[in-house]
């Protein structure tokens, strides 16, 4: 565990996988934000930052702030989760958590999966999917459990296509996808660990398959774009790079948006006023999308680590400092959403969340997500507009330090 040494607070308890800060961060991190907006975090051995214009800063100075640790896990592995890890997994660092001068060189070609002319073309199938997925759920009858039925499979489905995936392969798929959020952000045992491992590990190797069959049976997918641009120029792209996108894509492309689409239902459905008034006026769609981004996002935290001795509002922070972005707090943060505990579709400044990011690391899927959760909340508030959350269940969300969104979601309607 790093000490501090710099005058920067120590919170000794403070733990964001307890069960009060997994049921509810937001009011911890109100306090937090208020008392401590910098602290240390011995349980995590972290600094903690939680105002919004320190984040903004963080993410804005990418040569004091790596990104390199983003996809590493918060808590050491256990030997024999490394061990199986050790049998062949090996995917470069290509997006998230590439630096720079390589992330630019890589991202030149990473942000041409979510063009303006691929989102347009899986425009029609997101909403053609959701369909068939409403379908299904109305064949069962007036409830469903709705991450298994809608929230988990769209997203993925969706991911899959834009990468050339078989349609075939989608229940393999989205079995190997396992919980790959404990791994990397939650506090699993050691035997969590190694089953997670060995899906990380067969979900590799399919990329790899896959990737080599796609470099002699080209299609209209971002798979074969990678493939031109590495046979273009294969200093600018390698094929390895190839590789890694697909499988960084593919495996954790899809996870935040599952949260996202839940979490929409999850602000709407209980403020009925401001349900019905998105029914009847389809035009308020979006702006909601960007409000349940701010008051209820799907990613709380982020992380970054000093690349040198810095400084952020009067603290010191020595080399190889671990940095704990709170989402929860900043996007809350009064000195910019006036009443931020209040949810409202109508507030003029919602898009002024950090949920994506900022800077060069600013998330590539953010489009295809607000795609996504606009599609899904469009047509359910067409087709069931009497849509409800099912009374008397316990809603728990997956016990991690980054993503948020409930494990299962009970929905009901009227027929």
């Amino acid at each position: 565990m790093q000490r501090t040494e710099t005058g920067v607070p120590i919170r000794e308890s403070w733990d964001p996988l307890s069960p009060e800060y997994l049921a509810d961060p937001y009011a911890i991190s109100r306090q937090l934000r208020e008392e401590t907006p910098i602290f240390y975090a011995p349980k995590l051995d972290y600094y903690v930052i939680t105002r919004m214009k320190d984040i903004l800063e963080v993410f804005t100075d990418d040569k004091s702030y790596a990104s390199v640790l983003v996809q590493d896990p918060v808590f050491p592995l256990s030997k024999d989760a490394r061990n199986t890890l050790g049998r062949g997994f090996n995917p470069l660092p290509v997006m998230s958590n590439r630096p720079e001068p390589d992330h630019g060189r890589i991202r030149v070609y990473t942000r041409q999966g979510f063009s303006n002319r691929r989102l347009k073309l899986l425009d029609p199938y997101i909403r053609k999917r959701c369909n068939e997925l409403v379908d299904a759920m109305l064949e069962k009858g007036d409830s469903c459990e709705f991450v298994k039925a809608l929230a988990f499979p769209l997203p993925g489905e969706t991911v899959f296509r834009l990468l050339g995936f078989p349609e075939g392969d989608d229940e393999m798929l989205k079995g190997w996808c396992g919980d790959r959020k404990a791994f990397s952000w939650g506090r699993p045992s050691s035997g969590e660990q190694v089953e997670i491992a060995k899906n990380m590990l067969a979900y590799w190797e399919y990329c790899r398959d896959f990737t080599a069959k796609k470099r002699t049976d080209r299609g209209d997918d971002f798979t074969s774009e990678l493939l031109a641009a590495h046979d273009a120029d294969e200093t600018e792209l390698s094929y390895h790079e190839v590789e890694s996108i697909v499988y960084g894509l593919s495996f954790a492309g899809h996870e935040a948006v599952t949260n996202l689409i839940c979490n929409c239902l999850l602000c709407l459905l209980p403020r009925r006023g401001q349900w019905d008034e998105v029914v009847a006026q389809r035009g308020q769609v979006k702006n909601a999308v960007e409000e349940v981004l701010r008051f209820e996002s799907s990613q709380i935290s982020w992380r970054r680590i000093t690349t040198q001795p810095t400084a952020l509002s009067g603290m010191a922070f020595p080399k190889d400092a671990k940095i704990f972005l709170n989402f929860a707090a900043a996007n809350r943060d009064p000195a910019v959403f006036e009443d931020p505990d209040r949810f409202d579709i109508h507030r003029k400044n919602a898009n002024k969340h950090v949920s994506f990011g900022k800077g060069i690391h600013f998330c590539l899927g953010s489009h295809l997500a607000r795609l996504e959760a606009t599609i899904v909340v469009d047509v359910l508030a067409e087709r069931l507009p009497s849509v409800r959350i099912a009374p008397a269940q316990e809603i728990t969300f997956h016990p991690n330090v980054t993503f948020r969104g409930p494990e299962k979601l009970e929905l009901q309607w009227s027929v």
